[in-house]
C-alpha cells in the first residue's frame, strides 16, 4: 500500500523563512532512513503561498486569486506536480485538469528546490520550475465517488500528453479522509485523530509518500515525520492506485 504523510505550514514559513541547518540534517537523516528501509516514493517541499495562486472553478468560471492566502478548505484529494517556464502555464495546466473534472478548487504552488534554501547555488542552465497543482476534497471525493468514464478518458488524455511534452511529471490521487489519521502535537504527547476530518484549514508545507503494509505500518513513520520537521500537525492519507493512462 501507499501513503502520503503532509505537515502543514506555520507563519514563520509563510513569511519565507529558511530552514536551519539542523532542521535540514534531520530531516536529510530521515529522507535517507526512508531510502534504506526501501519504502520511499517521493519527497518535496512547498514554498509559501505568496508565490502562488488559488484556482476556484464553478459553473465553468475559473476565479484566480493571487497569493498569500489564508487556509479555508485545505484537506487535499489529489496533486500533480509539473514543469513549466511560466505560473501562467502551469495554471492553464491546471485549468484543463479542471476543465475535465467540473467544478474544483486548485491551489498552485512552487515546489522548493534545494537553491531555494541555499544548498547549492541555483544551475545556470535551469530555465524552469516544479509547481504542485493540488486538488481539493469535495463532499463527492470524500464518498469516495470516482471521475465518470469519460472523465477519467480526458485526465488520462491530458496526463499522457504532457507527460510526452515534458509538463507532467507525476500525480497522486488520495483515498477519502476516512481512510486516514492526522497526528498532533500536545502537552501531553502526540495526540493521534481517526479520519474522517472535517476540515483542516492550515496549508501544506510539504510531503512525503511511502510504502507499507498497513495503516499503522505508516503511522509509525508519520509520528517520526512529526518529529523531525518540528510540525504540529500531520495528516497520513492513504493513495489511490495511479491513474490509467490507457484504459
Amino acid at each position: 500500500m501507499r501513503f502520503i504523510i503532509m505537515h502543514k505550514t506555520n507563519a514563520d514559513w509563510e513569511a519565507g523563512a529558511i530552514p536551519s541547518a539542523e532542521l535540514i540534517a534531520r530531516v536529510g537523516a530521515l529522507i535517507g532512513e526512508l531510502a534504506a528501509a526501501n519504502v520511499l516514493l517521493g519527497a518535496e517541499g512547498l514554498r509559501a503561498s505568496a508565490h502562488g495562486v488559488r484556482l476556484r472553478f464553478s459553473g465553468g468560471t475559473r476565479t484566480v486569486v493571487k497569493g498569500p492566502f489564508k487556509g479555508s478548505n485545505e484537506l487535499p484529494a489529489g496533486f500533480s506536480l509539473l514543469r513549466t517556464s511560466t505560473l501562467d502555464e502551469a495554471i492553464e495546466w491546471a485549468s484543463r485538469h479542471a476543465a475535465a473534472l467540473g467544478d474544483v478548487e486548485i491551489d498552485v504552488r512552487p515546489v522548493t528546490e534545494a537553491w531555494d534554501i541555499g544548498l547549492i547555488p541555483k544551475p545556470k542552465d535551469v530555465a524552469t520550475q516544479r509547481w504542485m497543482a493540488l486538488r481539493k476534497a469535495t463532499p463527492d471525493s470524500e464518498a469516495a465517488v470516482s471521475p465518470s468514464p469519460k472523465q477519467q478518458a480526458e485526465l488520462a488524455r491530458l496526463i499522457d500528453e504532457t507527460t510526452r511534452t515534458g509538463v507532467h511529471l507525476a500525480t497522486e490521487r488520495m483515498r477519502p479522509s476516512a481512510r486516514g489519521r492526522r497526528y498532533k502535537n500536545s502537552k501531553d504527547g502526540i495526540r493521534v485523530i481517526d479520519g474522517p476530518f472535517a476540515e483542516s484549514k492550515e496549508l501544506i508545507a510539504g510531503y512525503v509518500t511511502v510504502s507499507a503494509a498497513a495503516l499503522d505500518d505508516a503511522g509509525r513513520w508519520a509520528e517520526r515525520y512529526l518529529a523531525d520537521v518540528e510540525a504540529e500537525e500531520v495528516d497520513l492519507l492513504e493513495l489511490q492506485a495511479p491513474l490509467d493512462l490507457h484504459p
